[in-house]
């Protein structure tokens, strides 16, 4: 048994009995059946399930390998990126190095799509894919964890409670990451934090980072980072989908110091995170980390700087900066109208209006900062480096 095999994506060679395990889950179907027939489905989904097995057996039938699964699922993303975007854009394409792994570090917005669009920009670049980090407490059901395991997918377990057991699969976990770009010559794609930035405040755990390090703490921090590639990704979204749950959430944490997930919470964030209207989504890959830090806490504020400075603005976050108690008032921001155009502001006012409305009055504030926060931290550094 091979050491990473609990938490590992799957090889190409179990790549088809995965399928078909798949294709007898009755929840996996279930699910399939309520995004194709919304309607249909709350009555006829016994009928439909077989049928759309049957489709999906036929449509994935030559599948024998991770990438043929891949490339035949690309015109679901892109028929995605078509229902719930205005475009996608990415940028800093020529900071890679061909043919060589990359350990991606990106800030973190949606548990399925922040990946999900890193894929994209890749695979449209002509780059290997990464391999993913995915949270164990999103995988309780075992076809989620399939289904993501299929794809590129690794566990990182997150729910231990136990600090030895902790220890441990941290250890593991950075053992797995290293051996994936050292010897596999993977790319691995990670969060830069526990956890989606749901104020809109980009910042990296340097624990994280402290992990990367942990297999191999007989050598140099900064030889370890070096030998990995690390390159931070800013990826920004126009509008977020979970943005009103989000400030939920936050309003609930600051009047009562503490939130309860609900039951089915999670998968309710995921479906809405992929079906819901994004705007314009920018993608961008900054240079790699090679000098500046010898420890975790300087690296952390290296990633922090690039990902500030790189996020993608949209006319959304200058309206809600105008509207922030909390700004900060020293910064010179312009106006958005010297910014962009007349007919684009027009359009982000409607929508932005139209949010708002949605929202309730008291938790305006934290949606608000979700849109203010990534404006005040990137003119903060500009203003540090100017």
């Amino acid at each position: 048994m091979d050491q990473f095999d609990s938490i590992r994506p799957y090889n190409d060679d179990e790549v088809a009995t995965v399928l078909q395990r798949l294709l007898a889950n009755v929840d996996f179907l279930s699910i399939i059946t309520q995004y194709r027939f919304p309607t249909a489905s709350r009555y006829f989904s016994w009928l439909l399930r077989p049928i759309i097995a049957w489709k999906i057996r036929n449509e994935l039938g030559p599948v024998n390998s991770v990438l043929a699964l891949q490339q035949r699922i690309e015109s679901y993303v892109e028929r995605s990126i078509t229902q719930a975007t205005d475009g996608i854009s990415f940028s800093g394409i020529e900071h890679l190095h061909t043919g060589q792994p990359h350990l991606f570090l990106a800030n973190h917005r949606d548990i399925v799509m922040d990946p999900a669009f890193v894929n994209y920009a890749l695979f449209q670049a002509k780059h290997t894919t990464p391999r993913i980090a995915i949270g164990d407490n999103l995988l309780q059901r075992p076809f989620v964890s399939d289904l993501m395991r299929i794809n590129k997918s690794f566990i990182v377990h997150r729910s231990l409670t136990n600090r030895r057991e902790k220890l441990a699969a941290f250890q593991l976990l950075s053992a797995y990451i290293n051996h994936s770009i050292l010897n596999d010559h993977e790319s691995i794609w990670i969060a830069q934090a526990e956890g989606r930035a749901k104020d809109g405040d980009d910042r990296t755990e340097s624990a994280i980072l402290k992990m990367f390090h942990l297999s191999r703490k007989d050598e140099d921090f900064q030889d370890v980072i070096t030998s990995l590639r690390l390159t931070p990704v800013a990826i920004s979204y126009e509008y977020d989908p979970c943005d009103i749950a989000k400030a939920r959430e936050l309003y609930i944490r600051a009047t009562t110091g503490e939130y309860k997930k609900q039951v089915g919470e999670d998968d309710a964030s995921i479906a809405q995170g992929i079906t819901g209207y994004k705007g314009r989504v920018h993608v961008h890959f900054c240079p790699v980390i090679y000098a500046g830090f010898t420890d975790a806490k300087q690296l952390a504020h290296l990633v922090d700087q690039q990902i500030w400075r790189d996020y993608r603005l949209f006319p959304v976050h200058y309206l809600a900066w105008s509207m922030w108690d909390q700004q900060d008032t020293g910064l010179d921001v312009p106006e958005i109208a010297d910014i962009f155009n007349r007919q684009e502001v027009l359009i982000a006012k409607q929508e932005w209006q139209r949010r708002l409305a949605a929202c309730p009055e008291e938790h305006r504030p934290y949606l608000i900062m979700q849109y203010a926060m990534p404006l005040q931290n990137q003119y903060r550094c500009n203003a540090l480096h100017a």
